[in-house]
Formats: structure tokens, sequence, C-alpha cells
């Protein structure tokens, strides 16, 4: 449970086989930036899959997830502007505003009035870039977008969004919280990432922004290092239409998500949310002491969840984080909750 294969792509014997084929084919690197040798027909293909995927005019792809949100939001906002985001964004949205050199505005977590108030204070005439994320890593919350989105465009803002926890399973399409609540085309940037539902390694981003193809003359972090290897573009465009058509899929790691959270809490167990928002299922701890003697005893009931703690969680919390996966069954669920209770009882957590 301590994977971020959503989808459970990685294994998906299609994608194995496009890998494979580019390597023999191409090698095992670019050896070079995408502005010069390293732009090969895989990275197009990519690109393209990625366009179709959202339906969007522009994507561009990155060696990873960070060097995205690194790339883009330093691109787009620079000194003298102001990126206005929610106090949990993600270490790889901070970097990207002090790379910058943007003055960082942060808002409480998920206030859509907090929001508001910070726009209002702010210079009308300064560039503004609100950054948002779908779903938030550490608790598996999701984030009231179609409120925060409109709020945004009334003061002028460029709204980006980070989809990297919910791309391929939240939405009827799998395009994400935005497209589930109903906001996507609102949106001006959606970052993303190959490493979770796609089941790979790298980053993109996607937008129908007019001036958006000049990105990749000045993105630093895309300009100034290699391009993926042609066997993980070939994997990811692959996993990527197959994920066009994954509804089934995504229907079962919801009554997955839906089981273990239900089974927890009956339990006892303290929970990030209040129902499943996502494919995260936060656990919270009494204590970091606590926290640790509880991952420990699940290890030792062959049951690995990831351990979270300060300074990475909000609030000071100590936590495990639960990520399902589409390939699990309906019985291991069933299984997990009875080693989550034996660990539970054990370490004196539930009753």
């Amino acid at each position: 449970l301590g994977t971020y294969n959503y989808m459970g792509m990685t294994f998906d014997e299609d994608v194995i086989a496009a890998g494979k084929d580019a390597l023999d084919k191409f090698g095992s690197g670019t050896t070079g930036s995408r502005v010069l040798n390293g732009t090969y027909q895989g990275h197009k293909e990519c690109e393209d899959a990625l366009k179709e995927f959202y339906a969007m005019d522009h994507a561009m792809v990155f060696s990873t997830g960070y060097q995205a949100n690194l790339g883009i939001i330093s691109t787009i906002a620079g000194k003298g502007d102001y990126v206005i985001l929610d106090i949990d964004s993600h270490a790889s949205i901070y970097d990207g505003c002090k790379m910058g050199d943007a003055e960082i505005v942060a808002f409480r977590h998920n206030d859509v009035e907090a929001l508001e108030k910070r726009l209002k204070r702010l210079p009308a005439e300064a560039g503004k870039l609100v950054v948002l994320e779908g779903v938030y890593s550490m608790l598996g919350d999701v984030a009231p977008l179609k409120e925060m989105i409109r709020v945004s465009k009334e003061n002028g803002a460029m709204v980006l969004v980070d989809e990297a926890h919910s791309m391929g399973f939240i939405g009827e399409h799998g395009r994400g919280v935005a497209e589930a609540q109903g906001v996507i085309d609102d949106v001006d940037f959606i970052i993303g990432t190959f490493s979770k539902s796609v089941g790979t390694v790298g980053g993109f981003c996607v937008s129908n922004h007019p001036k958006f193809e000049i990105l990749r003359l000045v993105c630093r972090p895309y300009v100034f290092t290699a391009s993926l290897p042609p066997s993980v573009v070939a994997t990811a465009a692959t996993s990527i239409r197959k994920l066009m058509h994954g509804s089934n899929k995504r229907a079962h790691l919801w009554e997955n998500s839906k089981t273990l959270h239900k089974g927890l809490r009956d339990l006892g167990f303290q929970l990030g949310t209040q129902e499943p928002q996502s494919a995260i299922i936060a656990v919270i701890m009494p204590d970091l002491e606590k926290g640790a003697m509880m991952w420990e005893a699940l290890l030792e009931e062959g049951l690995y969840v990831n351990l979270a703690r300060p300074p990475a969680t909000p609030a000071g919390m100590t936590l495990l984080r639960c990520s399902l996966c589409a390939e699990h069954s309906s019985e291991q669920v069933i299984e997990i909750l009875g080693r989550f209770e034996r660990a539970g009882k054990r370490v004196g957590i539930i009753g």
C-alpha cells in the first residue's frame, strides 16, 4: 500500500512491450536535451497522447514531475509577480516559486474565503498565478477547485492545477479533479506526472494557452536537462492511451477506496477525511512513537505502508499513508483490513 501505481500500469503487458520495443530500436537514452538532439519521435507521440487524453492543444513532457512544476511555475511567474498557493502545496511548487523569484502568498488549506482575501489584497495590475492541487498527497483530500477557480478568475489570476494524484483515476475520462468538478476548461495549465497512474517516470504540462509553445525555448528545467529515454516515453504513451479506456479500472479503484476507508473507520482508526475522496487514505496516528510502532507491526503482518511525519505532513501529524491500486482485488482489501486490525490491537491504537 505504499506505491502510487494507482491504475496498476507498471506491469501492463502492452506497456512493457512498448518499452522493450523502443529500447531495442532506439537504445537506452537520448543523451541530449529536448531542444538539441533529445527529441525523438517517441517524445512527440507521448505529447500527442497527452493532448488527446486531455483534449487540449499543447503538451510538454519533462524528465520528472518535479521538473514540470519547477519549470512551468518559474517561467510563468517571475520577479514582481505573485504566486498564490495552498499552504500544503508540494515542495516542487514552492521550489518553482523560489526559482522564478515570484512573491509567494500562501492561504489556509482548501479555504476559498482565505484565497479570495489574499487575492483582493494584491495590486490589480500585478501578474498573478494561483497554484492548486487536485488531490493533496498527505491526507488524500480533494480541493474545491470549482469555487477556487471562480474566485481566481474574478480577481484576474491565471490558474495552474497539479493533478499528479488524480490524473488517470478521478473524472469521467480520468483527467482529474478539474474534470470531475466541471471546470477543466477554466484551467490555464495542468501539471501531471508519469510516476503515478501512468506507471513510469516523467512529468508534463498541458494547456490551451495560445503562446504555450514559447515555453519550450525559455523554460530552463526543460532546456537544460537530458530528455527521457525512448523506452520511457514509449511506455508512457502506451499507458496514457490505455487509460483513455480505463473506466472499469477507475470504478474498481473507487470501490477499493470505499471499502478500505469504511473498514478502517469501523475498526476505530482516525482517518484524514470523513469520506473517501481519492486513492489515498491517511490513517492518523496519536504520535510519532505510536506511528512507528504501528508501521513496524504492519511490516510484521506482511503489509507495507508509508510512514509520514513532520515536516512533510500538515499540522504536525504523524500518519500512515495508504495508496490503493486498481489491481488490488476485493479480497485483498479485506485481507488488508484484517492486518490493520491485528497490528492496531497489538500496538494499542484500537481496542
